[in-house]
């Protein structure tokens, strides 16, 4: 078969997050999503942005590796770190962590490593990124902090901070080279990673 008649592989988003389901569904094209099993536990002495890439890959091959023998697939994993002072900030999880973290980062500027990894089971081949997102936090007094955590219950969000939802109230300024990576899934760098692996990203090749 021609290639101009083979169907494109899979596309297979390595995630429950319905924060990057909502991204990737931006690019209009047909996609799955799967939970990776994975332990995203960071590794001792391991920096932000090493933990953000080791995982985004851990994700995307724990899917490949649950894939048929010789199955056509793009496999998508992404992960965020936020850091300052050196500090790893994960998802708060409660609504006391969210409001100490958001505590600690008031009138400081946090960077987000939105790591992005595709990989490719037809050759093993891996793509990875990492988009970094600089972040300037207003200093806001506690009960204003409150009044965001009970509004937006950001518990499942790096940094407790959703910037497409009330969370960009809570910010100065944001510094990147795409404005998707903060919400969790860089689709530039993403789209840049589908063209090289030959998806048809509005009908290119």
């Amino acid at each position: 078969m021609s290639d101009s008649l083979k169907s494109p592989p899979r596309l297979i988003l390595a995630s429950s997050s319905p924060y990057r389901r909502e991204l990737l569904e931006r690019l209009r094209i047909p996609f799955e999503m799967a939970v990776p099993a994975i332990d995203e536990t960071p590794h001792a002495g391991e920096t932000p942005q090493a933990t953000a890439l080791r995982l985004a890959v851990a994700k995307a091959r724990a899917v490949a590796g649950a894939l048929a023998p010789n199955e056509a697939a793009l496999v998508i994993g992404s992960d965020q770190v936020a850091t300052y002072d050196g500090l790893q900030i994960g998802k708060p999880g409660t609504h006391d962590k969210a409001l100490a973290q958001l505590q600690a980062m008031r009138g400081r500027e946090v960077l987000f490593h939105s790591a992005l990894c595709l990989l490719d089971s037809r050759s093993a081949a891996v793509q990875t990124a990492d988009v970094i997102t600089r972040v300037r936090f207003r200093n806001l007094p506690d009960a204003a902090l409150e009044a965001y955590l009970r509004a937006e219950t950001p518990y499942d969000v790096a940094g407790s901070a959703k910037s497409e939802g009330l969370g960009i109230t809570l910010l100065d300024a944001i510094y990147s080279d795409d404005p998707t990576a903060l919400v969790g899934l860089p689709l530039i760098a993403l789209s840049g990673m589908l063209l090289t692996a030959g998806y048809p990203l509005l009908g290119a090749r």
